[in-house]
Protein backbone atom coordinates (compact mmCIF):
# COMPACT_ATOMS: atom_id res chain seq x y z
CA UNK A 1 0.00 0.00 0.00
CA UNK A 2 1.17 3.71 -0.20
CA UNK A 3 1.24 6.25 2.43
CA UNK A 4 1.11 9.66 1.93
CA UNK A 5 3.40 12.07 3.96
CA UNK A 6 3.17 16.03 3.62
CA UNK A 7 6.23 17.12 4.30
CA UNK A 8 6.67 20.90 5.73
CA UNK A 9 10.13 20.38 5.63
CA UNK A 10 10.68 19.43 2.04
CA UNK A 11 7.64 21.70 1.03
CA UNK A 12 5.60 18.71 -0.75
CA UNK A 13 4.14 15.20 -0.23
CA UNK A 14 6.00 12.47 -0.06
CA UNK A 15 5.24 8.72 -0.96
CA UNK A 16 6.11 5.40 0.74
CA UNK A 17 5.34 1.98 -0.07
CA UNK A 18 4.82 -0.09 2.73
CA UNK A 19 4.34 -3.88 3.16
CA UNK A 20 1.95 -5.41 5.94
CA UNK A 21 2.61 -8.72 6.98
CA UNK A 22 -0.06 -11.50 6.53
CA UNK A 23 -2.68 -11.21 9.39
CA UNK A 24 -1.89 -7.80 9.99
CA UNK A 25 -4.48 -6.08 12.51
CA UNK A 26 -5.06 -2.99 14.26
CA UNK A 27 -5.38 -4.24 17.17
CA UNK A 28 -3.50 -7.06 19.25
CA UNK A 29 0.68 -7.10 19.60
CA UNK A 30 2.34 -4.51 17.63
CA UNK A 31 4.82 -4.87 15.05
CA UNK A 32 8.29 -3.72 14.64
CA UNK A 33 9.34 -1.74 11.70
CA UNK A 34 12.25 -1.95 9.16
CA UNK A 35 13.06 1.18 6.95
CA UNK A 36 14.72 0.02 3.75
CA UNK A 37 16.28 2.84 1.82
CA UNK A 38 17.01 2.14 -2.04
CA UNK A 39 20.11 2.55 -3.97
CA UNK A 40 20.71 5.22 -6.53
CA UNK A 41 18.55 6.19 -9.02
CA UNK A 42 16.03 3.46 -7.32
CA UNK A 43 12.25 4.25 -6.01
CA UNK A 44 9.82 3.38 -3.53
CA UNK A 45 9.11 0.28 -5.56
CA UNK A 46 12.49 -0.83 -6.24
CA UNK A 47 12.40 -3.61 -3.70
CA UNK A 48 9.46 -5.40 -4.63
CA UNK A 49 10.36 -5.16 -7.96
CA UNK A 50 13.84 -6.32 -7.94
CA UNK A 51 13.82 -8.49 -5.30
CA UNK A 52 11.47 -11.29 -3.46
CA UNK A 53 11.33 -9.71 -0.46
CA UNK A 54 7.75 -10.05 -0.05
CA UNK A 55 8.54 -13.94 -0.16
CA UNK A 56 11.46 -13.90 2.09
CA UNK A 57 9.04 -11.81 4.58
CA UNK A 58 6.45 -14.78 4.23
CA UNK A 59 5.81 -15.73 8.21
CA UNK A 60 7.05 -12.59 9.54
CA UNK A 61 5.81 -9.91 11.27
CA UNK A 62 7.83 -7.11 10.07
CA UNK A 63 6.40 -3.93 8.64
CA UNK A 64 8.49 -3.00 6.55
CA UNK A 65 8.76 1.01 4.49
CA UNK A 66 9.84 1.68 1.61
CA UNK A 67 10.37 5.26 0.94
CA UNK A 68 11.97 7.28 -1.70
CA UNK A 69 15.01 10.17 -2.65
CA UNK A 70 15.34 9.34 -6.31
CA UNK A 71 18.87 10.35 -6.91
CA UNK A 72 19.32 12.50 -3.48
CA UNK A 73 19.96 11.00 -0.01
CA UNK A 74 18.12 10.70 3.37
CA UNK A 75 20.64 13.40 4.62
CA UNK A 76 20.37 17.36 4.85
CA UNK A 77 22.45 17.94 2.04
CA UNK A 78 24.74 20.53 0.73
CA UNK A 79 21.90 21.97 -1.28
CA UNK A 80 19.62 22.46 1.36
CA UNK A 81 17.19 19.62 0.97
CA UNK A 82 16.64 18.08 4.38
CA UNK A 83 15.28 14.62 3.92
CA UNK A 84 16.70 13.22 7.00
CA UNK A 85 14.98 15.35 8.96
CA UNK A 86 11.73 14.27 6.83
CA UNK A 87 12.60 11.39 7.86
CA UNK A 88 12.89 11.34 11.56
CA UNK A 89 10.56 14.27 11.92
CA UNK A 90 7.71 13.63 9.93
CA UNK A 91 7.66 9.85 7.93
CA UNK A 92 8.58 7.67 11.47
CA UNK A 93 5.61 9.65 13.28
CA UNK A 94 3.50 9.27 10.28
CA UNK A 95 3.99 5.26 10.16
CA UNK A 96 3.65 4.94 14.08
CA UNK A 97 0.62 6.87 13.91
CA UNK A 98 -0.82 5.34 11.02
CA UNK A 99 -0.02 1.51 11.08
CA UNK A 100 -0.05 -0.93 14.30
CA UNK A 101 3.58 -0.44 15.35
CA UNK A 102 5.62 -1.22 18.12
CA UNK A 103 6.66 2.74 18.07
CA UNK A 104 10.62 2.39 20.34
CA UNK A 105 13.81 1.96 19.87
CA UNK A 106 13.87 -2.06 20.22
CA UNK A 107 11.47 -2.41 17.38
CA UNK A 108 12.74 -0.31 14.83
CA UNK A 109 15.41 -1.05 11.88
CA UNK A 110 16.56 0.66 9.17
CA UNK A 111 18.93 -0.91 6.26
CA UNK A 112 19.29 0.01 2.19
CA UNK A 113 21.25 -1.07 -0.80
CA UNK A 114 24.91 1.21 -1.98
CA UNK A 115 23.34 5.13 -1.41
CA UNK A 116 20.78 2.91 1.07
CA UNK A 117 23.35 0.90 3.07
CA UNK A 118 25.35 3.93 3.47
CA UNK A 119 22.42 6.27 4.80
CA UNK A 120 21.39 3.14 6.37
CA UNK A 121 24.69 3.42 9.11
CA UNK A 122 24.24 7.41 9.23
CA UNK A 123 21.17 7.48 10.33
CA UNK A 124 21.74 4.50 12.92
CA UNK A 125 24.75 6.57 14.54
CA UNK A 126 23.47 9.41 14.27
CA UNK A 127 20.14 8.40 16.19
CA UNK A 128 20.93 6.04 18.28
CA UNK A 129 17.27 6.65 20.56
CA UNK A 130 15.58 5.79 17.12
CA UNK A 131 17.02 2.26 15.50
CA UNK A 132 18.07 -1.23 17.24
CA UNK A 133 19.64 -2.44 14.01
CA UNK A 134 20.88 -1.37 10.66
CA UNK A 135 21.65 -3.66 7.54
CA UNK A 136 23.39 -2.68 4.68
CA UNK A 137 24.20 -4.33 1.14
CA UNK A 138 27.40 -3.03 -0.07
CA UNK A 139 27.02 0.67 1.38
CA UNK A 140 28.62 3.47 -0.33
CA UNK A 141 30.21 4.58 2.83
CA UNK A 142 32.98 6.69 1.46
CA UNK A 143 30.77 9.03 -0.33
CA UNK A 144 31.17 12.06 1.75
CA UNK A 145 35.08 11.66 0.84
CA UNK A 146 34.85 10.83 -2.82
CA UNK A 147 36.96 13.64 -4.79
CA UNK A 148 36.16 13.60 -8.79
CA UNK A 149 34.92 10.42 -10.53
CA UNK A 150 36.19 7.22 -9.43
CA UNK A 151 33.72 5.22 -11.49
CA UNK A 152 34.63 7.35 -15.13
CA UNK A 153 36.11 3.53 -16.36
CA UNK A 154 32.83 1.91 -15.75
CA UNK A 155 30.45 4.91 -17.72
CA UNK A 156 30.16 3.07 -20.90
CA UNK A 157 28.84 -0.38 -18.86
CA UNK A 158 24.79 -1.27 -19.36
CA UNK A 159 22.73 -1.01 -16.43
CA UNK A 160 25.61 1.50 -14.82
CA UNK A 161 24.28 4.08 -12.34
CA UNK A 162 26.85 5.81 -10.21
CA UNK A 163 26.79 9.61 -9.82
CA UNK A 164 28.52 12.01 -11.76
CA UNK A 165 30.52 14.63 -10.14
CA UNK A 166 27.97 16.96 -10.80
CA UNK A 167 24.85 15.06 -9.52
CA UNK A 168 27.80 13.63 -6.33
CA UNK A 169 28.10 17.17 -5.13
CA UNK A 170 25.16 18.44 -5.27
CA UNK A 171 24.42 16.45 -2.34
CA UNK A 172 27.66 16.59 -0.47
CA UNK A 173 29.43 19.98 -2.07
CA UNK A 174 32.77 20.44 -2.47
CA UNK A 175 35.54 18.59 -0.96
CA UNK A 176 36.05 19.35 2.88
CA UNK A 177 32.11 20.98 2.86
CA UNK A 178 30.33 20.65 6.49
CA UNK A 179 28.03 18.20 4.82
CA UNK A 180 31.05 15.86 4.23
CA UNK A 181 32.33 16.19 7.61
CA UNK A 182 28.90 15.83 9.06
CA UNK A 183 28.59 11.97 7.42
CA UNK A 184 32.08 11.15 7.27
CA UNK A 185 31.41 7.19 8.43
CA UNK A 186 34.78 6.92 10.53
CA UNK A 187 33.44 10.75 12.27
CA UNK A 188 30.37 8.93 12.93
CA UNK A 189 31.88 5.86 14.75
CA UNK A 190 34.62 7.32 16.44
CA UNK A 191 31.75 9.63 18.54
CA UNK A 192 30.93 9.38 21.78
CA UNK A 193 27.44 8.65 22.51
CA UNK A 194 25.91 7.55 25.70
CA UNK A 195 23.24 5.15 24.20
CA UNK A 196 25.01 2.01 22.48
CA UNK A 197 24.70 1.67 18.90
CA UNK A 198 22.83 -0.57 17.20
CA UNK A 199 23.19 -3.93 16.27
CA UNK A 200 24.98 -3.97 13.31
CA UNK A 201 25.13 -6.29 9.69
CA UNK A 202 27.08 -5.29 6.27
CA UNK A 203 27.69 -7.36 3.30
CA UNK A 204 29.43 -6.65 -0.18
CA UNK A 205 30.34 -8.74 -3.02
CA UNK A 206 33.53 -9.70 -4.06
CA UNK A 207 32.82 -9.13 -7.72
CA UNK A 208 31.64 -5.56 -6.76
CA UNK A 209 33.86 -2.60 -7.96
CA UNK A 210 36.90 -2.38 -5.82
CA UNK A 211 36.82 1.06 -3.89
CA UNK A 212 33.67 -0.44 -2.92
CA UNK A 213 35.09 -4.00 -1.79
CA UNK A 214 37.00 -1.47 0.15
CA UNK A 215 35.63 0.68 1.89
CA UNK A 216 33.07 -1.88 3.42
CA UNK A 217 36.27 -3.17 4.70
CA UNK A 218 37.60 0.03 6.27
CA UNK A 219 34.03 0.70 7.62
CA UNK A 220 34.35 -2.71 9.15
CA UNK A 221 37.63 -2.48 10.62
CA UNK A 222 36.65 0.62 12.26
CA UNK A 223 33.79 -0.54 13.94
CA UNK A 224 35.45 -3.25 15.44
CA UNK A 225 37.78 -1.15 16.65
CA UNK A 226 35.39 0.52 18.43
CA UNK A 227 34.71 -2.55 20.26
CA UNK A 228 31.23 -3.14 18.21
CA UNK A 229 29.27 -6.28 17.63
CA UNK A 230 29.36 -6.63 13.79
CA UNK A 231 28.36 -9.10 11.22
CA UNK A 232 30.11 -8.93 8.27
CA UNK A 233 30.01 -11.11 4.89
CA UNK A 234 31.39 -11.10 1.62
CA UNK A 235 29.64 -12.92 -0.76
CA UNK A 236 29.72 -13.40 -4.67
CA UNK A 237 27.91 -10.91 -6.30
CA UNK A 238 28.57 -7.55 -8.25
CA UNK A 239 26.88 -3.90 -7.06
CA UNK A 240 23.71 -5.03 -8.39
CA UNK A 241 19.88 -5.88 -7.13
CA UNK A 242 20.62 -9.69 -7.94
CA UNK A 243 23.49 -9.59 -5.21
CA UNK A 244 21.02 -7.94 -2.97
CA UNK A 245 18.14 -10.88 -3.60
CA UNK A 246 20.88 -13.25 -2.44
CA UNK A 247 21.95 -11.01 0.43
CA UNK A 248 18.41 -10.57 1.98
CA UNK A 249 17.76 -13.32 3.65
CA UNK A 250 20.48 -13.59 6.00
CA UNK A 251 20.02 -9.85 6.63
CA UNK A 252 16.06 -10.63 7.40
CA UNK A 253 17.56 -13.52 9.68
CA UNK A 254 19.47 -10.79 11.48
CA UNK A 255 16.87 -8.56 12.46
CA UNK A 256 14.57 -11.36 13.25
CA UNK A 257 16.76 -12.77 16.05
CA UNK A 258 17.48 -8.51 17.06
CA UNK A 259 14.22 -7.00 16.94
CA UNK A 260 11.87 -7.32 20.22
CA UNK A 261 8.54 -7.91 19.78
CA UNK A 262 7.38 -7.11 23.29
CA UNK A 263 8.39 -4.01 25.71
CA UNK A 264 10.18 -0.87 24.94
CA UNK A 265 13.96 -1.18 26.02
CA UNK A 266 14.48 0.97 29.08
CA UNK A 267 15.93 3.80 27.19
CA UNK A 268 12.67 3.72 25.32
CA UNK A 269 11.99 6.83 22.99
CA UNK A 270 8.97 7.63 20.89
CA UNK A 271 8.92 9.74 18.17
Amino acid sequence: MTLDVPSRILGRTKRATVLLPDGYRPDGPGHPVLYLLHGYGGGRGTWLERTRLAEYLDGSRLVVVMPESGRRWFVNDHAGLRYEDHFVEELLPAVDTRFHTLAHRSARAVGGFSMGGATALFLGLRHRALFAAVTSHAGAFEAPRRVGDPYRGHRGEPDFVMPTVESHERVWGPPDSETRRRYDPYRLIAREDPLPPPALYLDVGTGDHDRMVRMNRGVRDALRERGWPLEYRERPGGHDWEFVDDALPDALDFLHGRLTAGAAAPYEVRV
